[in-house]
């Protein structure tokens, strides 16, 4: 039992298929790890352990029969608590939701129960997903599960450390600042922002922009690409949709990349502040590619003007999106989150297509320096994870962030771009910190951003070292 929260989520699937264990089994052991991690935690929230067992003996049955099963027949699964699951509450870590029930499923959650995963309950996420530091009014923060002193990241932060310390062998996510990226970092688990459209969503208050997306969180780069296979993939209520199987994500990684060519960047030339911790794990791990036969070069595009980009039309979509909400509820909302949300009413349409015109220049200036490089590497946070009792760091190496969105320019610059990016872990600070490495890829080079992230975790295997607290648990079992 203690060793099941461990399997991958392939090697749960397999073991479930050939029936070597059933899907009550697996589902016991997770609850159990619940049981025990996720009070010192807050991971998981709206948990529903009557209806994950019941779920659990049909999957069984259905197995017995000889039904057609999916291929996450069986594996629990929790969903952010931005997104919609039927018959579970959906509360966006706001009070103005406190009370809201989904009455239907959003696509990508249609999707993985329609492979056989068993929905069990929410992960939780910062009011709105707003922010890279998962605490809320509703169900309180959420806890790194390495140091219990230190943030999980977020917005995606309930589900990596939910995934990191057992309770989950993988979960959804969502990035529209580093939401993936950020929380995967802070949780030494793979966490990828995909290509837009590669994941399409439904429903989506602004369908055609290219700035939020849905993705993958896992404990390795196979599991994630094994979740991609079944979230990936063309649905016509995405008029942005990609029109690619997700089938591609299940092709064997070959780990060999050499001849790579590899530009890396701690700061884009001085543009951000980074922590002496962060620029230290960076350079540590160039090495690395260099021995993996790369050809490594320090370089980065300019996108200075990434920063207005993401800033206006962040807003925009805000104000768009929770107009009806915040009318009503605004004085039971976060101040960051007023102020954002302000900050998208008092943009005019001028506004909005320089930010439009600039992100058309940041596209193409990033098309042609991937025609000189192959990959992209640099930090995914400016910062280790820092106190969870701020709402985020305020200065870095002395330099003051003006708002809660400041400190998050490694991964937002990027989020402007439309590239797919991916968090893979990249070792600890000397404190015993998780950290990661941002690997950007082409434009839609998922699949390659993957292979690459293959490759460097199979050369370090950062990440199959777990936090105390989880494993502790696993051996009282």
């Amino acid at each position: 039992m203690n060793e099941i929260c461990y399997f991958t989520a392939r090697e749960l699937a397999k073991a479930i298929r050939k029936r070597e264990l059933s899907a009550r089994e697996v589902m016991e052991a997770h609850l159990e790890q619940i049981e025990k991690v996720n009070p010192s935690v807050n991971a998981i929230v709206s948990l529903n352990k009557e209806a994950a067992l019941k779920s659990a003996d049909q999957a069984d049955q259905m197995l017995a029969s000889g039904e057609k099963t999916g291929p996450f027949h069986g594996l629990p699964i929790a969903i952010k608590d931005t997104h919609n699951a039927k018959d579970f509450p959906m509360t966006s870590g706001s009070l103005a939701l406190r009370d809201n029930v989904s009455k239907e499923d959003d696509l990508i959650v249609e999707r993985l129960k329609n492979a056989g995963a068993i929905v069990i309950g929410k992960t939780n996420v910062p009011e709105f997903g707003a922010g890279a530091h998962t605490f809320n009014e509703i169900f309180g923060p959420t806890r790194n599960p390495y140091d219990l002193n230190r943030t999980a990241g977020g917005s995606s932060g309930g589900a990596a450390a939910a995934v990191t310390s057992g309770m989950l062998p993988f979960a959804d996510g969502s990035d529209m600042g580093g939401s993936l990226r950020f929380p995967a970092a802070f949780n030494n688990v793979v966490g990828m922002r995909p290509s837009p459209g590669r994941v399409p969503s439904y429903p989506k208050a602004a369908p055609y922009s290219t700035l939020g997306v849905q993705g993958p969180i896992a404990r390795n780069v196979e599991d994630a690409a094994f979740l991609m296979s079944v979230i990936a993939g063309y649905d016509k209520r995405s008029p942005i949709a990609v029109h690619e199987s997700g089938e591609k994500f299940l092709e064997p990684f070959k780990k060999d990349i050499s001849g790579l060519r590899v530009a890396w960047t701690c700061d884009f030339g001085g543009e951000i502040p980074v922590d002496p911790a962060v620029r230290k794990n960076l350079q540590e791990q160039l090495k690395v590619f260099t021995d993996l036969g790369c050809q490594v070069k320090e370089a980065s595009p300019n996108l200075a003007e990434a920063d207005e980009v993401f800033h206006t039309l962040r807003a925009w979509e805000f104000e768009m999106g929770g107009k009806d909400l915040f009318d009503k509820f605004s004085h039971l909302m976060k101040p960051s989150y007023v102020w954002n949300f302000n900050k998208g009413r008092d943009l005019r349409g001028i506004d909005i297509g320089r930010a439009e015109r600039l992100r058309n220049e940041l596209y193409h200036r990033m098309r042609v320096f991937f025609e000189k490089y192959d990959i992209f590497i640099l930090p995914v946070s400016q910062v280790p994870p820092f106190n969870v009792n701020i709402e985020y760091p305020t200065e870095i190496n002395g330099v003051k962030m003006e708002h809660y969105i400041d400190w998050m320019r490694s991964c937002c610059y990027i989020s402007a771009l439309g590239n797919p990016a991916l968090s893979v872990p990249s070792g600890f600070t000397s404190d015993g910190l998780p950290l990661g490495l941002q690997i950007v890829g082409p434009y839609h080079a998922d699949f390659e951003v993957l292979r690459i992230a293959y490759a460097f975790e199979q050369a370090t295997k950062y990440g199959n070292i777990r936090p105390d607290l989880a494993t502790d648990a696993l051996a009282q079992s």
